[in-house]
């Protein structure tokens, strides 16, 4: 029998992604991932209760060989929460200083830990910002942007007139909070720095959540940069965009680290652009984020498909990205500069003649799948055979849940858990992020008296309807000869539409689990 491992984890905040997607994929592993119980987790702009939280650590760390760990939890009580504190930096270092205790009362624990550079959106919308920033954000975000460019000498005329109008119209007392706010959290940033040079913590990420080449959060990356630099850190701490995969990415490189694995991936491209592309809501070309997720991973990029071990077929524009519910309409970036038949027939040559396991980064879009990259792969048969697929939020975000997920494919190959979880990321990512969340989000919604960010509750009237849509769009987009999506529960975890809540089961056709 093998060896069980037991890993701590503390989630990023109470989402499904944060919450629920590194425990299924552990699940039916031999490694059991303990997380607080939910109630502790808090709700969105309501922080989890920290001091419960770090004592469910504490006394989940004895006897653990290993923790993934979000920072921003047991400091603020969730990510939402880390941009809207009140909390003093003395009162930080004090919560830091528990990881030191931690360690010295378990010296065995192996500790991976991330931590967010607080993001500064470019639109005005305070649905997971403070009450401010629905009638500032926009200004906030120019005025760290244009100021950036100014002090690096490339700020146009035309941008330094409109910083000018900024300053004559932002708020002081707004722009104190906010600017007040990030001072504290880059100093906690640094902070946790000592600690990986001390040995606390073994390993490190600090992923960019929306983030640009200019502004604030572009300003903060540099500060941490240079404490990395300093520190001689650039092998342990890792900074690159991303968020909410990051615990998938963190329990997958501790897997591979525990099993003396280092996978190599070889990545096969839609598009010859598609490496140069900064994707929405990041901050630099496409290839250099993807070889930062499959190092944070635990694994290496491959230089051919015959010494990989897997094979990563990705979905990207061809020049600029779009968000997925543009995908009706005609666009060259996606019509002519790019080639999703080769990236498919490549893809069903190598896993049906060469018995090389095969994943899918569908990054193509923002925000959604590829309805064109799923229905060829519905055509091949290949939906069920992948060792993995994902295709929500950000590009960064699926391509660190993918790798995550076929990571551990290449350890245990294609059970249950792992076919629930590419049946998860289909009714998710495909039928709900790309069809259900745009069409019901502009007008059905507000037919039934809601909007789009405040709805009739987690379990109400607009998730049933939710539901329906997607056992619809199922039975048309997913469900093949190989087998059917099963949707166990339904639910809004925010009460918005930006994400659902759902369990879901794969129910094989015959002989299809030992395919």
């Amino acid at each position: 029998m093998p060896k069980q491992y037991k890993l701590a984890f503390i989630p990023l905040d109470e989402r499904p992604c944060n919450y629920e997607f590194p425990y299924l994929l552990a699940h039916g592993t031999e490694f059991t991932l303990e997380r607080p119980p939910f109630d502790m987790m808090g709700l969105k702009k309501s922080p989890g209760d920290v001091e419960q939280l770090w004592s469910w650590f504490e006394e989940s760390c004895a006897g653990a060989d290993g923790a993934v760990v979000a920072l921003d939890t047991l400091l603020y009580g969730g990510i939402i929460p880390s941009r809207l504190h009140e909390l003093k930096l003395e009162e930080l270092t004090e919560r830091l200083e528990r990881i030191r205790g931690i360690k010295k009362r378990h010296p065995q624990l192996i500790l991976y830990a991330f931590q967010l550079i607080m993001r500064c959106p470019q639109y005005s919308l305070s649905d997971e910002e403070p009450d401010y920033y629905a009638e500032w954000g926009r200004e906030i975000f120019r005025k760290g942007f244009i100021s950036h460019r100014l002090e690096l000498g490339i700020a146009t005329d035309e941008e330094i007139r409109e910083l000018k109008g900024i300053n004559t119209r932002l708020p002081p007392e707004v722009l104190e909070d906010y600017l007040g706010r990030r001072a504290i959290n880059i100093a906690a940033n640094q902070q946790v720095m000592a600690l990986v040079k001390e040995g606390i913590i073994d390993f490190m990420i600090v992923p960019q959540d929306d983030s640009a080449p200019y502004g604030h959060t572009a300003k903060d990356q540099e500060k941490v940069r240079a404490s990395i630099t300093a520190l001689d850190l650039e092998l342990k701490v890792y900074m690159y965009p991303g968020a909410d995969e990051v615990g998938c990415v963190l329990l997958t490189r501790m897997m591979n680290k525990t099993r003396g694995r280092m996978p190599l991936v070889y990545p096969r491209l839609s598009s010859v652009q598609g490496a140069f592309v900064t994707p929405l809501f990041e901050d630099r070309f496409f290839y250099e984020t993807l070889k930062y997720q499959i190092l944070a991973a635990g694994g290496l990029i491959a230089s051919s498909a015959d010494e990989a071990e897997l094979i990563l077929l990705i979905s990207t524009p061809g020049e600029t990205m779009a968000e997925a519910v543009s995908q009706q309409h005609a666009f060259y970036s996606y019509d002519v500069y790019r080639n999703l038949m080769e990236l498919i027939e490549y893809g069903d040559y190598l896993l049906r003649c060469k018995g090389k396991p095969i994943a899918v980064a569908d990054v193509g879009y923002a925000n959604g799948g590829d309805q064109k990259l799923v229905k060829m792969l519905w055509q091949k048969d290949m939906l069920f055979d992948l060792a993995g697929y994902a295709a929500w939020n950000t590009s960064s975000n699926s391509l660190g849940t993918v790798i995550s997920q076929a990571m551990i494919y290449l350890i245990y190959g294609r059970t249950q858990e792992h076919l629930d979880f590419l049946a998860l990321r289909y009714a998710e990512d495909v039928c709900y992020c790309s069809v259900v969340r745009g069409e019901l989000s502009n007008g059905p919604v507000q037919e039934m008296g809601y909007g789009k960010y405040m709805l009739d509750g987690p379990r109400g009237r607009i998730a049933d309807r939710v539901e329906e849509r997607l056992r619809q769009e199922l039975v048309v987009r997913i469900d093949s000869s190989s087998g059917s999506v099963k949707i166990t529960d339904c639910y809004m975890p925010w009460n918005r539409m930006f994400e659902v809540g759902l369990s879901v089961q794969f129910v094989p056709a015959a002989c299809t689990l030992e395919k």
